[in-house]
């Protein structure tokens, strides 16, 4: 099975293409320039360089939200528009769960944070360590212990202290409350390292494969990303209506 990977949900823009158990290609950049200018470039020169026909595609997996409203929109175009053209089905992967995939194998549960700005992170928490894989069918999957939401970066400490696990932080959310999570938080933690603490789509491609085995496909045209909440443009101008 070969599965295109797209990840556009924040700073990083991330392609990648997993054929089976293996990784084929992977191009990640974390620089400040628009999705519009990387995403489709970027695409063009990893099926260059493994001389890869789109039509050979199983389906392409998309990091379907929440994040970057405008990350989110242009992955979406980006993969609906390859999904029309090709024919090809479509995965709508959770961004904090391919986050999470980062880390397979980790102990205790793994907490992606993206900045949500206004002190809130969109965060879930997960186990990722396997397990018996006769009740998983097989399948390669983390359990959700807390699905995606936003949520305040003090009651997210206080779940995770509820929960009472060693606890592994990543995403770009880390840098903007380390701080406060190194001053506040009691239970175990650490957090990811560089090559693992940032979206990559190659974490979104190997998951959607599972998925696609599950049969959890979308047609191009039904493809939605997953805002959680409103933008911040749609929530002030209900502040300033009253």
């Amino acid at each position: 099975m070969k599965i295109l990977g797209i990840d556009s949900s924040s700073l990083v823009a991330s392609v990648a293409v997993v054929t089976d158990d293996v990784v084929t290609a992977e191009f990640t950049a974390n620089f400040k320039k628009t999705h519009s200018q990387t995403l489709l470039p970027m695409l063009d020169q990893l099926g260059q360089l493994i001389e890869m026909d789109m039509k050979t595609l199983d389906a392409i997996a998309v990091a379907a939200g929440p994040g970057s409203f405008t990350g989110l929109r242009i992955g979406a175009a980006t993969a609906k528009g390859l999904g029309l053209a090709l024919d090809k089905p479509l995965v709508a992967v959770p961004t904090l769960e391919a986050l999470a995939y980062n880390l397979w194998g980790c102990t205790g549960v793994v907490c992606p944070m993206l900045d949500a700005r206004r002190d809130q992170v969109y965060t879930g928490v997960y186990r990722v360590q396997g397990g018996n894989i006769e009740e998983k069918d097989h399948l390669r999957l983390p359990e959700i212990v807390l699905d995606q939401c936003a949520m305040d970066i003090a009651e997210l400490m206080r779940t995770l202290e509820k929960i009472g696990e060693p606890v592994t932080f990543l995403g770009d959310g880390v840098p903007v409350f380390r701080a406060r999570i190194e001053a506040e938080l009691k239970t175990p933690y650490e957090f990811a390292p560089a090559q693992n603490n940032r979206q990559r789509a190659a974490s979104v491609a190997a998951l959607g494969m599972e998925y696609v085995k599950q049969g959890r496909i979308v047609s191009a045209a039904e493809f939605r990303p997953d805002y959680l909440r409103k933008s911040q443009a749609e929530r002030e101008r209900e502040e300033r209506q009253g």
